[in-house]
């Protein structure tokens, strides 16, 4: 039996820390009622609606949060006032980054201070309400879609969002943020708020940085219908009342419960984070705010910014981490992606490690789980079992003595530092493989390759989104018997690509080393567990149907629309399942679905499981439907395409996804829906419009039929000396 080498103890130190963050941050939650001061489930706190997908404090931003979050959201309107006094919602002081008033109004930007720091711009003092109705609504946020900014969104008063309110279940927000730049101009917010009593509209928050302006307002408001909070800034901020910096009030407490009920911080009040981005121990700010009766509401919750390395790109996971430990809960999250705490609070808070799934969606792994480890490393491996993967995946490569071992690529570029070595004189071009130059594995010898130094895939840096960084160099790269002792009792996918080239021009069976390998390490028996072979090669598929009972996976390399029924046909006769693409399922255009297509329920009407890759965490490999949140892209493949299984990258947020109380219900709820395909595409304007994607091409006969696999002259190498594997020869 193959047995782990010791790690170094300062690399097991570093996973036992980040491994215990990890545990702390995603443990099991409110099994004795919720943390929160009141023992209620927490607030979800629409910022300006839903401000993540269309222009902040618009009318279809604002409806979007009432359609996909719980029934008690409350909608939050940062309060600004016009020339004459009226109160409109509109995130920033000045207008022209989030509407097209230098368009409007071009040439009238003029100079204000604002605390102390001269500031130029549009600024919604110098226009009355009506000169207002010429302006529109634009995505005020340079890496959100700009799709909508030709709809024409007029800016809202705050009692034209009063009017969206439903009452009692819904709740309104008021943020005042600028109040002394107002009394400056002779304007008066605290007027203002005093008038909507007498228009019915009922405001359940009002919040403020100041601590003055929520001392004056608070024998406006009954504490029983309205709350007032004060809101804290940047810790080395100047608060105006007090010339107290917010990191100095933070420490009296006491004095902020004298006109507050409660607190809004930064996440990072609670959850502080390192200069490389890695979580610090929880400070005690809930606890202690709770002891003097405040409630404590949480800020910067943001699905597109990159947030702890801890939480894998996993948005739930960071805001499970605010409601959902054993030490507390905080009372309210305010999100520009209020779907995110709503399914985080009503689905996934609570859930214990040995929850039961509710679904039988298969999770197989993308390299193990390489969003958090090199792929196809040790660490990656043993983290994906950890995570609740059903299925482990070994890409299988074959060094130049014959040797099959797990790596992403046959390509060592791509996954190891071997430019940075004097093995890189080892780099050619080879075109039958691929476009460009590349060091392949057939021209090392398994003792070089084990050599290498792994390096972690960033499919996004081009985003500036890079993978768990302190791990990027670590792990141990396995021998495909080493592989197969460490999955020893969990399902294994083993894909096999570059066969004919390997025996053609390399004198190398991979599927012969398969066959010895999996044959050795006992897979053939009865009651071993399930082997899944996958290529996307049709005369790989049928040797292994000649040879063996195992499952055999044909993944498709092209997206499709559709398969004649002879393409499908052809298909059953080597495999038993199949892999798609998620642009097979749902086309895209410029990150917006289209359509849906009806692969999988082709596929599937044949007898064939269907499997869709690759699902990530990172936003950007997500189209806008599903809200930069993994979670809504895993729900609309599995509850509305109805596929078998997902590859990915990061299985703990697929397992966790299968455990969630939600899927439990019969009738789904709104922020467990699956997306409808072209619904947000429909809502943008026609000079807005990405261009249409060609039509997607149909599979047919000629896809799929293929020459079989050359043969190998005389005997595959495989040395004594590797690990596991005895000398023995092996023919094609």
């Amino acid at each position: 039996m193959w047995q782990f080498m010791a790690l170094p103890c300062e690399l097991a130190l570093l996973i036992l820390q980040y491994s215990l963050l990890v545990a702390l941050v995603s443990s099991s939650g409110p099994g004795t009622g919720w943390k929160t001061l009141q023992g209620s489930p927490p607030l979800v706190i629409a910022r300006g609606g839903f401000s993540g997908i269309f222009p902040d404090s618009s009318l279809p931003s604002y409806s979007l949060a009432l359609n996909t979050s719980g029934p008690n959201v409350t909608l939050w309107c940062d309060v600004q006032l016009t020339k004459d006094g009226v109160g409109i919602c509109f995130p920033e002081l000045k207008l022209d980054n989030a509407t097209d008033i230098s368009i409007a109004y071009p040439g009238k930007a003029k100079d204000y201070s604002v605390n102390g720091v001269p500031t130029r711009g549009w600024f919604s003092v110098d226009y009355n309400s009506s000169q207002l109705v010429n302006v529109s609504l634009v995505q005020g946020v340079y890496s959100r879609t700009n799709k909508f900014d030709g709809s024409k969104y007029h800016i809202l008063t705050v009692e034209d969002v009063a009017k969206l309110v439903k009452s009692p279940s819904t709740g309104m927000w008021l943020n005042v943020q600028h109040d002394t730049f107002y009394k400056q101009q002779n304007l008066s917010v605290e007027n203002f708020l005093r008038s909507l009593s007498t228009k019915r509209v009922s405001v359940n928050y009002i919040s403020s940085p100041d601590a003055d302006f929520l001392k004056r307002v608070r024998s406006n408001f009954s504490p029983r219908t309205t709350s007032l909070i004060f809101r804290f800034l940047e810790q080395y901020k100047i608060e105006p009342a007090t010339k107290q910096t917010y990191g100095a009030l933070l420490k009296n407490l006491t004095f902020i419960r004298t006109f507050a009920s409660g607190i809004l911080v930064p996440k990072g009040y609670i959850w502080p984070v390192d200069s490389d981005l890695y979580l610090q121990p929880h400070t005690s700010l809930v606890s202690d705010a709770h002891k003097q009766g405040l409630q404590v509401f949480v800020s910067e919750l943001v699905n597109d910014v990159p947030f702890s390395y801890n939480f894998s790109y996993d948005p739930q996971a960071e805001c499970l981490s605010f409601i959902d430990n054993n030490a507390f809960s905080v009372d309210g999250v305010l999100s520009d992606f209020p779907v995110t705490p709503s399914a985080a609070i009503n689905c996934f808070s609570g859930l214990r490690e040995n929850a039961k799934k509710q679904v039988e969606t298969l999770v197989i792994t993308k390299y193990g789980a390489s969003g958090d480890y090199p792929a196809c490393t040790d660490l990656a491996y043993k983290q994906a079992k950890s995570d609740g993967a059903d299925v482990l995946d070994c890409p299988v490569q074959m060094s130049s003595d014959g040797i099959p071992f797990c790596l992403s690529s046959i390509d060592l570029l791509e996954s190891t530092t071997v430019a940075t070595t004097k093995l890189k004189s080892r780099e050619t071009t080879i075109p039958e493989i691929k476009y460009g130059s590349g060091i392949y594995t057939f021209s090392l010898k398994w003792n070089e390759i084990k050599t290498l130094t792994p390096s972690i895939l960033n499919p996004y840096e081009k985003y500036t989104l890079y993978r768990n960084p302190k791990f990027k160099n670590q792990g141990k790269f396995l021998t495909l018997s080493d592989f197969l002792s460490l999955t020893n009792g969990t399902r294994v996918l083993i894909s096999i690509e570059n066969a004919a080239y390997l025996a053609e021009k390399r004198n190398l069976s991979v599927t012969n080393a398969v066959l010895d390998a999996l044959h050795k390490a006992g897979y053939h028996k009865p009651g071993s567990p399930k082997v899944m072979i996958q290529s996307t090669h049709s005369s790989v598929l049928k040797i292994f149907k000649d040879k063996s009972k195992y499952e055999r996976v044909y993944k498709v390399d092209e997206n499709i629309r559709d398969a004649v029924d002879s393409a499908i046909e052809d298909i059953k006769t080597f495999a038993d399942s199949v892999v798609v693409r998620k642009a097979s399922v749902f086309p895209e255009t410029s990150a917006f679905l289209v359509n849906s297509t009806n692969t999988v329920a082709r596929l599937q009407s044949f007898n064939l499981s269907v499997y869709v890759e690759t699902f990530s965490n990172e936003f950007v490999s997500q189209a806008w439907d599903y809200y930069s949140d993994a979670f809504v892209e895993i729900n609309s493949f599995v509850l509305g395409a109805k596929v078998n299984g997902i590859i990915t990258d990061f299985p703990k947020t697929a397992d966790r996804y299968r455990k969630n109380k939600c899927l439990k219900h019969g009738k789904k709820v709104s922020y467990m829906s699956p997306v409808e395909p072209g619904k947000l595409l429909k809502q943008v304007t026609k000079p807005y419009l990405p261009p249409p994607a060609p039509p997607l091409p149909v599979l047919n006969d000629s896809n799929v039929t293929e020459a079989p696999l050359p043969g190998v002259s005389g005997k595959v190498p495989i040395p004594s000396a590797a690990p596991g594997i005895a000398a023995a020869p092996i023919t094609a």
